[in-house]
């Protein structure tokens, strides 16, 4: 069944990278900021596209990467750098938005490891 999800932003996403986003994009974050919230409300068929990617599944929560786009920029989502990462809970129809941010952003030599060493030191969240 693919229903509406509940979609929070978590603190550790809003103090951090969504602020550079906010300053760079201004207006167009608000719009952005809002699409993305849409899609993420039924996450069910964002998983149906080459835009949303399930990294792990356990103990009922799934960590997925998105790929997103900044409303009135040239750029598509999957050349833009943009991410998501969001944990989904189906049980609980729920979503909480963990991280947003651009390749830029992250320091290392591989985001993935980045943003996975990120989740498990503010969240608490191991992904394998």
């Amino acid at each position: 069944m693919q229903g509406n999800f509940s979609v929070t932003i978590e603190d550790f996403a809003e103090r951090h990278f969504i602020k550079s986003f906010q300053k760079k994009y201004q207006g167009k974050w608000d719009t952005t900021r809002l699409a993305i919230v849409a899609e993420l409300e039924h996450i069910d068929n964002l998983l149906l596209t080459d835009r949303a990617e399930v990294i792990s599944d356990a103990d009922g929560v799934q960590i997925i990467k998105t790929k997103f786009r900044v409303a009135g920029t040239k750029e598509s989502s999957k050349t833009s750098g943009n991410r998501c990462v969001v944990a989904l809970n189906k049980e609980k129809q729920s979503v909480s938005v963990l991280l947003v941010y651009t390749k830029t952003d992250l320091r290392g030599k591989n985001e993935t490891a980045e943003w996975k060493t990120m989740l498990k030191e503010h969240y608490k969240i191991a992904c394998s």
